[in-house]
């Protein structure tokens, strides 16, 4: 995901890094500062980080949810991020051991790239995201000085990230068009923010709401498409990317049944009726103001 801006004091190195900058790094077990970034931790979950320690720990993404993460807004009244979730009344990763990670194979994206951080841009009406990468270099870290250089995309490759963003890249998209769209979608309404919710974070519940009766009476999916979705993690999150750029913005690839289609679109058109009412009362309320403070003058 994509990073705040640095500041005066942040570890991040205010300069993008393409996959080609050199990079100085190792963190190994017995180097003096082992496990210090476990110790304190701030983790952003993507929806992929969620599936596999789902599978991981033999728990539903339901009960994932419940037990080892929190929300928060990515923006505010907004769509909703996850952070995992520290050990009760600490800071500590709950899967930190004095030998290491317990679920190393399947840790988080964050986790991986340290310590780098992903940048992912998007200029407004362009569709594909551009990646760079920044330093993260924190006074605790003694990773820094060991002797050993190699590129950013070599240390992606080696840590196994470059299949996680991929599998990602579809819900990093989403939040980076609503943030580039801002006002012109409007807000999002609270049964879309419930469905970004389920579709990216919550995969076993949406797979059950893509098996309902309710969802094939909307959707008019081939029959095939959807066994094969139904059947696969990855096709079924990809799916949900997919249909939140439906309902978000618009972008019809998912078929509807008539009537439900004739229904959608009075839904729209009502919803921009209710925009252009919105918008013409912010300009008379703006004008009505700059009339009174001439008039106070």
């Amino acid at each position: 995901m994509s990073q705040p801006p640095p500041t005066a004091t942040s570890a991040v190195t205010p300069q993008a890094l393409d996959g080609n900058a050199p990079l100085q790094f190792r963190c190994r077990p017995g180097i003096a500062c082992w496990n210090a970034c476990c110790s304190n931790i701030d983790i952003s979950l993507t929806p992929v980080d969620i599936l596999r320690l789902a599978r991981r720990l033999g728990v539903t993404t339901s009960e994932l949810l419940d037990g080892w993460t929190v929300p928060y807004e990515i923006e505010q009244g907004g769509i909703a991020g996850v952070k995992l979730r520290p050990v009760d009344g600490g800071t500590a990763c709950r899967f930190m051991t004095a030998e290491g990670c317990s679920v190393y194979a399947d840790r988080p994206t964050a986790c991986r790239y340290y310590p780098l951080a992903l940048l992912s841009m998007r200029h407004q009406q362009e569709y594909v995201d551009r990646d760079a990468w920044a330093l993260v270099d924190e006074p605790h870290c003694l990773g820094h000085r060991e002797p050993r250089r190699l590129s950013v995309d070599e240390y992606r490759a080696e840590q196994g990230v470059v299949e996680y963003d991929e599998l990602a890249r579809g819900w990093r998209q989403l939040i980076l068009k609503k943030k580039s769209s801002g006002p012109t979608v409007g807000k999002p309404s609270k049964r879309s923010l419930q469905l970004f919710f389920l579709a990216c974070y919550d995969l076993d519940r949406f797979r059950a709401f893509v098996a309902s009766d309710g969802f094939a009476q909307l959707f008019d999916l081939p029959a095939q498409e959807l066994h094969d979705i139904l059947l696969d993690d990855v096709a079924l999150m990809q799916f949900g990317f997919r249909l939140l750029r439906q309902t978000l913005f618009g972008e019809a690839t998912i078929p509807l049944h008539a009537d439900a289609a004739q229904a959608r679109a009075e839904r729209v058109r009502e919803r921009e009726r209710t925009m252009q009412l919105e918008r013409e009362a912010a300009e008379r309320a703006a004008r009505d103001d700059e009339t009174r403070e001439t008039a106070d003058d």
